[in-house]
């Protein structure tokens, strides 16, 4: 094994069908005279990959699913042979089947080998009393062979070696299959066996006295040619597979099932070489015949190659692979008038084509009814004669509506998406008077509950779990419906940005009320920290809670992530390449990233242990060498515990198992108490070692996850009511006991002992779609967060943005094919329903009256004063800001020809003004900050932001360039201190800013200067011209100006409405507007009188963006030596 040996590939093994979940190999070989690499699964199908990358070759099935896996695949010049348990098959490598031979004799094959006749004989046999000899070449059994045991493993040398299925070895004549030796490796079964050339090898497993087996640390040699046994090889490890070098006679290649693999020369078994795979358990293992590459199948489906990347390869001599035969073009034809149609060409026939029905007996029946909206019927108006209403079909009037293409789309689980709101107003505004328009429809949401079928016991995964992808128009993403996919009260989060797969973790975090509350008393201190996601998670919390169930996006906190190197390392984004990492395991890893990342940015700021006592389970680990009796302990506390499931140990296959419970599962996964291989410190070699975790104290939280779930285990989860709502967990003497159900209501009558109940909040569920890359939903119980308990569960899916209630039983039940659990959080019960405000009256305010550059020249804004110009609730504020572009819009052309977006273009903040909007300084700015932005700036939108290049660079701008931490908290803090936000078109930046202001407390000029019945908005431009007299936005955009102006129409608003003439100026101002096409008169003539610089506060003059002057860098973010942009400063 070279130096730079090391893995090169790894693929997971396709799955047997198309909504299937994965199989784990069974078998694995490399193929001798071609660059491929087989294997096969439990339902008979076998697959192959070409190359050291291991593209995908063929796939075809060699027997009938029920008869079992595949067991053994060998390899001639002219195909693959594959060995069922109940038949024999061969085909081309290419797919196609030469033969299949299923014979009375075949009833529990396991081997099979060629004989003395080389590749064209082969011998088969298993657990059976008969073997039997096939011809390759014809296909067709020549011999039945009684057997004086059975065999599982069988390979070819100077002689036949086979295996028992007990502890010995048989060494058969290759001609007449008799046994010549007996030789008994292990005192236990032989696990697996090698033979080349004058040796075997094996590994086996051996008993222990305290009821259990291992691996025999011990690899056993045999001499074919003296028929002698040899020294063995020691393998503190534990041998679990063994192959001999196909180049090297004496050289062997032992593998552990945990990964750790060994080259040692049989003749000097003290020179080793050590590799270890990233994997935890491995099922197969083979070695290719050039010896220059192994290949490694774990229990996670995935096939692993290692090699040398600069020589490896599989066949000593391989040949060509066939492929495809290339598509021959039809050969173009000059069309023309005088063309003959028979130029083209016709089929020949002479019977009747059987798709020539006669068009009379061709008719279609039994079309489903028209079933009318909810909405629909909720809108109709009463009159004496019946009901009318809105036609909201899409269809005309009186047309027939397609009821078969509806059936098949709802029962291929396809969502009916909804219009884009410009069509449903443009569709309202032509409807009959007294219609209610779709907002004022009232339909609760928690009605259809108890009548909706189980959507969890289907086969096929239903619309309710389904992905749902935002539809954009020229509109923007604010013409999507959202409201069609939640009618309730909660926020649902958008799925349109990078890494979204953990929306529905955050949504658990969100609706547990001990995280919020923690999230948000940290969130209110003077945390300035630009990486700290404690923060960003309170952030996004109190975005969620004001919202009332409209649309957020977690694009602030998402952002912070991906700037965290561990986030990288551990797989966690979803623009870096991935290997087979399936959503919920990244889900899983996004869990204890996310827990930690907190944790320690709460002690960054108070170093006392509430964090711990929150979401750490205090726990430590007591080791014992089983010889010696040493014992060491070494801390072992953690944030999530992982879920260890028993495995199947019955000694009969129709055996009934015990019935395993959800309590027995965590109490085995907190305990831990496992024995494993080790180093003894005291014994001076390798030993057992047992492990138990003893805990201490219990968290707040409890975070689970569900580990990696196999077929055995999904069928524990898919147990009806397996997952309870309530557990009790006792710690007493280091020892853990977990309850629940009638077991859990008898301690709490008993109260004997302190028993600490938890209650279940929510659970991340990851849906297999069956495509690459499924998605996670969140199932949430919201009556633990509400302000009152309810007296009842109230399970609600966040399915991203589509939000809706379900029953317990939905919420709770799960599929084997589809739906299984990730992330669970418990609470203790004595923490529901307890939503901590107290934060809002200790919010820290310094930030607001801090100036980041005392001392900059000629600045554009003046700090409040904290003692004169105290922020209040009534307090107006004018803002506006510009952005920046960093990523472009993602475009697709459909297949007739019209553009789709898929990907909306991604903008950044990168400059925010804010300006008293009362008293004496009215419209004096106090905010004027520019943003750093680490992304990189694909458009700087210059035309319309006013921002270049030069702003946004540290080393260059001569602005106030702070982290966006520093801005989005400023904003939070006016938010939350109920400041009326005015400003023009407040919608759009909201949305960069990433923030929900309450309607409330948000004065938009764009909204009161607006008539319903015209359908148009004015823009700020048209009305500076037509109130004000005055041209903004000549050149480019200004955000103090901008604020500025709207500020000033507002007063303008004002006084109309005092005055009692506002709705007919507004009306003269539409009339002007449809005049002029609403856009001022040019100002490109000789009297033109372009926008000046305003030059900065001197006393008498309004600030403005100064002149930009050239040269003078400064430091970090633009700042002054007072401000260090660093992770630690707290600006005071």
């Amino acid at each position: 094994m070279d130096p730079d040996w090391d893995e090169v590939a790894r693929v997971p093994l396709p799955p047997p069908g198309l909504r299937a979940h994965q199989t784990p190999v069974t078998t694995l070989s490399f193929d001798t005279t071609q660059e491929l690499l087989w294997a096969g699964n439990e339902y008979g199908r076998v697959c192959s990959f070409y190359g050291t990358a291991l593209e995908p070759y063929t796939s075809f099935k060699a027997h009938a699913s029920q008869d079992g896996k595949v067991h053994q695949l060998l390899f001639n010049d002219k195909g693959v042979i594959v060995l069922g348990s109940k038949s024999v098959h061969m085909a081309l490598r290419r797919g196609p089947p030469l033969w299949t031979i299923r014979h009375e004799g075949m009833k529990e094959l396991r081997c099979m080998t060629f004989t003395s006749k080389g590749t064209a004989e082969i011998l088969v046999a298993g657990e059976q009393d008969t073997m039997l000899v096939i011809d390759v070449n014809k296909g067709e059994v020549v011999k039945v062979i009684p057997a004086d045991t059975h065999y599982k493993i069988m390979r070819r040398s100077r002689y036949i070696c086979a295996a028992t299925t007990g502890s010995s070895v048989h060494i058969l004549d290759p001609l007449t299959f008799k046994v010549n030796k007996v030789w008994t490796p292990h005192s236990g079964t032989v696990s697996d066996m090698d033979a080349q050339h004058d040796f075997i090898v094996t590994c086996g497993i051996t008993p222990r006295q305290q009821g259990y087996s291992m691996f025999d640390p011990y690899v056993n040699v045999f001499d074919l040619k003296n028929m002698v046994s040899m020294s063995p090889v020691p393998f503190p490890a534990g041998g679990a597979y063994v192959r001999m070098h196909p180049r090297m006679s004496t050289t062997s290649i032992v593998v552990s099932q945990s990964g750790q693999m060994h080259v040692v020369d049989l003749m000097n078994p003290n020179t080793t070489n050590v590799r270890q795979a990233n994997t935890l358990f491995l099922n197969s293992v083979d070695i290719a015949p050039s010896g220059e590459a192994i290949a490694l199948a774990d229990g996670d489906c995935n096939i692993h190659v290692w090699g040398s990347p600069s020589k490896i390869h599989f066949a000593e001599l391989p040949t060509l692979i066939e492929t495809a035969d290339q598509e021959v073009p039809a050969p173009s034809v000059d069309w023309a008038d005088s063309t003959p149609l028979s130029s083209i060409g016709m089929p020949y026939y002479r019977e009747t084509l059987l798709s020539a029905w006669p068009t009379d007996t061709v008719y279609e029946v039994g079309a489903p009814p028209v079933k009318d909206d909810p909405q629909f019927l909720a809108s109709l108006q009463h009159r004496d004669w019946g009901f009318y209403g809105k036609n909201t079909r899409g269809l005309r009037r009186n047309q027939a509506e397609d009821t078969r293409r509806l059936k098949n789309t709802k029962e291929q689980g396809l969502l009916n998406k909804p219009k884009f709101l410009s069509e449903q107003a443009r569709e309202f505004a032509h409807s009959p008077a007294g219609t209610p328009a779709p907002e004022e429809i009232v339909v609760d949401p928690l009605s259809t509950v108890t009548n909706t079928p189980l959507e969890s016991s289907k086969v096929n995964v239903p619309e309710l779990y389904q992905s749902v992808d935002i539809q954009f128009s020229k509109f923007g993403i604010d013409d999507f419906d959202f409201g069609f996919y939640n009618k309730t009260s909660y926020a649902g989060l958008q799925n349109h940005i990078m890494n979204c797969y953990a929306n529905s973790l955050l949504q658990v975090l969100f609706f547990t009320p001990a995280v919020r509350n923690f999230a948000m008393q940290h969130t209110a201190s003077h945390c300035y920290d630009e990486l700290c996601l404690l923060c960003e998670l309170g952030f996004l919390f109190d975005m969620l809670s004001k919202a009332d169930g409209a649309p957020c996006h977690a694009s602030n906190l998402l952002r912070i992530v991906s700037y965290h190197p561990q986030a990288s390392n551990l797989g966690l984004l979803e623009e870096l390449p991935r290997s087979s990492t399936t959503r919920t395991a990244m889900l899983q890893n996004f869990s204890r990233f996310m827990l930690d990342k907190i944790a320690a940015d709460y002690k960054r700021i108070d170093q006392t242990r509430p964090m711990e006592k929150l979401l750490e389970t205090t726990a430590i680990s007591s080791i014992r060498c089983t010889h010696c009796g040493s014992e060491t302990t070494k801390p072992a506390s953690s944030y999530v515990q992982e879920l260890i499931y028993e495995s199947s140990k019955s000694g009969s296959r129709h055996a009934k198992s015990p019935r395993v419970t959800f309590s027995q599962i965590l109490k085995k996964s907190v305990e831990r108490d496992i024995t494993t291989k080790g180093w003894c410190a005291s014994c001076k070699k390798y030993n057992l070692l047992s492990s138990k975790k003893v805990t201490r104290n219990l968290p707040v939280v409890l975070t689970l996850l569900a580990g990696n779930i196999r077929d055995e285990h999904r069928r524990l989860w898919a147990t009806p009511g397996w997952l309870p709502e309530e557990i009790g967990i006792i710690v007493n003497g280091g020892q853990f006991f977990c309850y629940e159900g009638k077991d859990l209501e008898y301690h709490r009558q008993r109260s004997y002992h302190q028993i600490v109940e938890y209650s279940l909040t929510g659970v991340a569920v990851n849906i297999d779609t069956g495509h690459r890359d499924c998605h996670v939903v969140a199932m949430v119980n919201v009556a633990h967060s509400a302000a009152n308990t309810p007296g009842q569960s109230q399970w609600h899916i966040f399915n991203d943005f589509h939000v809706k209630p379900i029953s317990t039983k939905e919420a709770l039940t799960f599929n084997t094919s589809w739906k299984t659990p990730s992330v669970m959080t418990f609470q203790l019960k004595e923490f529901n329903n307890k939503i901590d405000d107290s934060w809002k009256a200790r919010l820290d305010t310094s930030l607001l009256y801090y100036d980041m550059k005392p001392n900059m020249p000629d600045k554009t804004y003046r700090t409040l004063d904290e003692g004169k110009e105290k922020v209040t609730p009534d307090t107006i504020i004018a803002i506006d800001t510009e952005f920046v572009s960093t990523s472009s819009a993602e475009i697709e052309i459909t297949s007739d020809g019209d553009e789709r977006t898929v990907r909306p273009t991604v903008h950044a903040l990168a400059r925010t003004s804010v300006l008293r909007g009362s008293g004496i300084d009215e419209g004096v700015p106090f905010i004027d900050d520019y943003v750093h932005i680490k992304e990189k700036v694909v458009d700087y939108l210059t035309a319309y932001s006013g921002i270049v290049p030069d702003d946004l660079d540290p080393r260059r701008t001569r602005h106030t360039l702070v982290p966006l931490k520093i801005v989005y908290k400023k904003m939070w803090i006016l938010l939350n201190l109920g400041c009326m936000f005015l400003g023009h078109g407040l919608k759009q930046d909201f949305r960069v800013i990433n923030i929900h202001v309450p309607r409330a407390q948000i004065i938009d000029t764009s909204d009161l200067f607006f008539q319903q019945s015209k359908k148009r908005k004015l823009s700020l431009q048209f009305l500076a011209w037509c109130l004000l007299k005055e041209d903004i936005q000549l050149e480019t955009h200004d955000s103090i100006e901008d604020a500025r102006t709207a500020l000033r129409l507002y007063r303008k608003y004002q006084e109309f409405t005092d005055a009692g003439i506002f709705e007919s100026m507004l009306q003269d101002i539409y009339s002007k507007g449809f005049a002029m096409n609403f856009k001022p008169p040019s100002k490109q003539g000789p009297n033109t009188l372009p926008r000046t610089e305003t030059p900065p506060i001197d006393g008498n003059t309004g600030p403005s963006t100064p002149v930009r002057k050239a040269g003078g860098g400064v430091g970090a973010f633009g700042s002054s030596p007072i401000w260090t942009g660093n992770r630690t400063s707290n600006l005071r």
